[in-house]
């Protein structure tokens, strides 16, 4: 990572889960406002792939951190890198998350347990360590990638929709608590998205995503960033997904499982 020079009054943000999806899509409109980037993914190959395109289409200054976030000493060491290179962090974009398919009792423990460090202690981690530094600058935004599952729970898919529930939780709480501090904190909610989570996840040939409901992700990354720039603390992107999400409150909850049940079966062969 290249040092900031000290008179640079440009912003910079940091987007975990940055190599490609709804990342890269957020990581190109910021770019394209003139904020320089640090990049975070595992996948360092195609990190520098993403770097040399944003600095080339935006004239923006990008610093690579490979880093697996569900190896749980990666916050520090990001905020370790972070200091090293006198980077301050104006805008966090906690992004990074996987899921996966299957009834809980059949999927592997560690993997459940690594779903539940990427996407909820990692996330929690890094804010908690950039987030203070935000608060003494009286300015900074936080973004977290939740979900509409969020809002229900996920038969087949239980602990991805916990995590996102708690994502959007703990994202709201502390949006409240920082009212007046100059930082804002949005949790981001979209719908099934076109990238490559539902092959990691194994959804593809699920209802969920064989109904033509999905989105893609340039289309989500927009509708994100613009609830982000006006302050928004929850952002559903799309009308069907804020239909699914504010339609759970009008049905039994019992209903609600049942549904979520369906859309998460995979295909009957």
């Amino acid at each position: 990572m290249d040092k900031t020079d000290a008179n640079n009054m440009r912003r910079t943000a940091l987007v975990t889960g940055a190599s490609g999806g709804i990342g890269y899509e957020l990581a190109r409109l910021i770019a394209a406002d003139g904020h320089d980037l640090v990049l975070v993914s595992r996948n360092e190959t195609r990190l520098k792939e993403v770097a040399g395109e944003l600095e080339e289409a935006f004239r923006v200054r990008t610093a690579l951190l490979p880093k697996d976030l569900a190896v749980p000493d990666s916050p520090e060491q990001i905020l370790a890198e972070l200091e090293k290179a006198s980077i301050e962090i104006d805008v966090l974009v906690n992004n990074a998350g996987f899921g996966t398919s299957g009834p809980f009792s059949q999927s592997p423990l560690s993997e459940q347990l690594e779903m539940i460090q990427l996407n909820v202690t990692s996330l929690v981690h890094l804010t908690g360590l950039l987030l203070p530094r935000m608060i003494e600058r009286s300015r900074g935004k936080v973004v977290n990638v939740s979900s509409v599952a969020a809002f229900q729970p996920g038969p087949f898919m239980a602990v991805y929709y916990a995590t996102k529930s708690f994502v959007l939780s703990f994202s709201e709480a502390i949006a409240s608590e920082l009212e007046g501090t100059g930082v804002t904190v949005t949790a981001v909610c979209p719908g099934p998205t076109v990238t490559d989570f539902q092959n990691r996840a194994g959804t593809a040939d699920t209802n969920l995503f064989r109904n033509h409901m999905t989105m893609d992700a340039p289309a989500v990354a927009r509708i994100a960033y613009e609830g982000v720039k006006k302050n928004k603390p929850v952002v559903i992107t799309g009308a069907k997904n804020k239909f699914l999400a504010f339609g759970n409150r009008l049905v039994p909850r019992s209903l609600v499982v049942k549904i979520a049940r369906s859309l998460n079966e995979h295909r009957k062969r």
